[in-house]
């Protein structure tokens, strides 16, 4: 039988390319990740579920969730967790792995068309996949719609070292280091190549929250992570006025 080709998706960002590439490293994504960040994923993930301090009785909305390592530490908590993502291959290996969670669902869903209700949520949030969407500000409003007044935003997303010192080492870490380790571990080494390049040209802390303040959240605010490696990005959803 002949291998599938890697897909490798570009910075056009075509949904189809970017889903599928996602398939094929759904099997080793969380460990690859975990490698390559020397562990650190694990300390944004957990600032993360902080950020969105999830309670019993909250409906929870875990926007590109991969194989769900973020959906889990969120639906123990009681609340219960829609974990989404449109990589039907990390929606399989997420069921799998995780199929006994209580509190824990996974749905397909594309980030600009979201499956859902207006005001459904009471905290919606996304980690490292913002940056993999063709048109995000239109995702940053779709998350906007499908959260109740008042509700939460919670962005984790890789962004840029404000030390010109510390971004150097970081850029030729991922330039230099990372596609070698991305290749002893991965089935699809050329996806982290993708990976750097979106890093690369993704915008800054102030831009996206500009982003976000446009598509009308409210109360703004960033913090960094890791010197600036990722951003840890809130807001929320105006509540709604009173009838008169």
């Amino acid at each position: 039988m002949t291998e599938p080709q890697p897909n490798r998706a570009d910075l056009h960002k075509d949904p189809a390319k970017v889903s599928g590439m996602f398939d094929q490293v759904a099997q080793r994504y969380d460990l690859t990740n975990d490698v390559l960040s020397l562990g650190n994923d694990r300390l944004w993930r957990v600032a993360t579920t902080r950020a969105v301090a999830p309670r019993p009785g909250q409906r929870i909305l875990d926007l590109a969730a991969g194989t769900g390592a973020s959906s889990v530490s969120l639906a123990r908590s009681g609340a219960e967790v829609v974990a989404a993502d449109f990589s039907p291959g990390m929606i399989a290996e997420g069921r799998r792995r995780h199929s006994g969670i209580p509190n824990l669902t996974f749905e397909e869903a594309d980030a600009t068309a979201l499956p859902f209700d207006d005001d459904s949520f009471d905290t919606v949030t996304m980690s490292f996949g913002l940056r993999n969407v063709n048109e995000p500000k239109k995702a940053i409003a779709e998350l906007l719609r499908v959260t109740k007044p008042g509700g939460t935003l919670v962005v984790c997303e890789f962004s840029h070292p404000p030390s010109p010192a510390f971004n150097g080492l970081y850029r030729f870490y991922n330039d230099r280091i990372l596609p070698v380790v991305a290749r002893a571990m991965s089935s699809n080494a050329e996806a982290y190549d993708y990976l750097n390049e979106s890093i690369r040209d993704w915008p800054d802390q102030p831009t996206l929250s500009s982003w976000i303040r446009q598509a009308g959240w409210s109360e703004v605010a960033y913090r960094n992570l890791s010197f600036g490696i990722v951003a840890l990005h809130r807001a929320k959803k105006p509540a709604a006025e009173p009838a008169r």
